[in-house]
């Protein structure tokens, strides 16, 4: 006999429990977010999008499954967040609530692995439609991706001129290499500042380490990159460091894109990479640098590149990507004011 009510409906109203999803269950969405196209985002706070191409790497692949792995480890906080009614930072001791926020997840960009141009081409017009309706938030993908996200964004917003504060182990600012072309994850940084959008003095680099061509430093002085390397960070203290950089790339420009190379952190925090370079920021001086990005309003996007998680049998690094990601968007978005 047909009732009112399912045995599903029946089964929920009457334990509480069920209407707790757990942080491994359900669909594989960014801070389980509502997954939605990217053309449905008025309602959203968020947009998160996915980038799962690694065909501009020099070094290991595997970035294109970061996207899928960054997800999952996202899942935690989200889970937290509703089993506990809200969150308290022990980092910040402010109090924290995701569920006021709208995350959607927009799912990955149609890349195509044997053609960079039309990748790019699908990665600055997807970022585009988030950005014109939402915060962006990217998951990478080898750093090649930040360039035509990058692109999309500032087109969005109708910029003359966005900065860059990017976290990385590696300056990407080579010129055309005759292996990899002129387009490849050690350029972008470079195709950024040629760019309409861009120009190396507002461009920040944090966590910078490892060799350099002979005239580097050269170009740093011609070229007006702010430059802040791990000795830099170690000498001047992370929070004056990450301060100084992004007021640098905020001066005169429309907005601020962050990216965060994962390999800027040390490989024994964050193995998980294509090219890890030793020496690098720890966990605690990486969160501190997004939680200081989050309280800036000139900061307009966001991405996370490089996770290349087949790597890291421990999946420590995707979980402090995401973390790292989350503590940027709770300082924008979640602190209860």
């Amino acid at each position: 006999m047909a009732s009112d009510q399912s045995r599903v409906r029946i089964f929920r109203e009457a334990h509480e429990g069920s209407t707790v999803e757990l942080a491994y269950a359900g669909h594989n969405t960014f801070l389980k977010g509502e997954p939605r196209d990217v053309e449905d985002l008025e309602t959203a706070d968020i947009g998160v999008l996915g980038i799962p191409f690694d065909g501009a790497a020099s070094n290991r692949p595997g970035a294109r499954y970061g996207p899928d792995a960054i997800r999952r480890a996202s899942s935690w906080w989200a889970y937290l967040s509703g089993y506990k009614g809200g969150l308290t930072n022990i980092n910040t001791r402010e109090a924290v609530d995701f569920s006021s926020v709208t995350v959607a997840d927009c799912g990955d960009v149609p890349v195509f692995p044997q053609d960079i141009a039309m990748s790019t081409e699908s990665i600055t017009a997807h970022v585009a439609t988030v950005a014109d309706r939402a915060f962006p938030v990217v998951l990478g993908g080898d750093h090649y991706c930040t360039y035509p996200s990058y692109l999309g964004f500032a087109e969005a917003i109708d910029a003359d001129s966005v900065g860059l504060v990017q976290i990385d182990a590696h300056t990407d600012t080579a010129e055309e290499s005759p292996i990899f072309g002129e387009r490849f994850h050690g350029s972008s940084t470079r195709l950024i500042a040629e760019s309409e959008y861009g120009a190396y003095d507002n461009i920040s680099q944090i966590g910078i380490r490892g060799y350099e061509s002979p005239d580097f430093f050269e170009f740093v002085a011609e070229s007006g990159l702010n430059l802040y390397t791990m000795r830099d960070v170690q000498e001047s203290g992370i929070r004056n460091v990450v301060t100084e950089a992004i007021e640098r790339a905020a001066e005169n420009t429309d907005a601020v894109y962050v990216t965060f190379d994962i390999d800027a952190l040390d490989p024994s925090v964050a193995p998980g990479t294509g090219t890890p370079e030793p020496a690098g920021l720890s966990s605690h001086q990486a969160l501190t640098i997004m939680e200081i990005a989050g309280t800036y309003d000139e900061v307009g996007a966001v991405d996370l590149m490089e996770v290349a998680p087949n790597y890291d049998p421990t999946r420590s690094t995707q979980t402090l990507a995401a973390y790292l990601l989350v503590t940027l968007l709770e300082r924008k978005f979640a602190e209860e004011q």
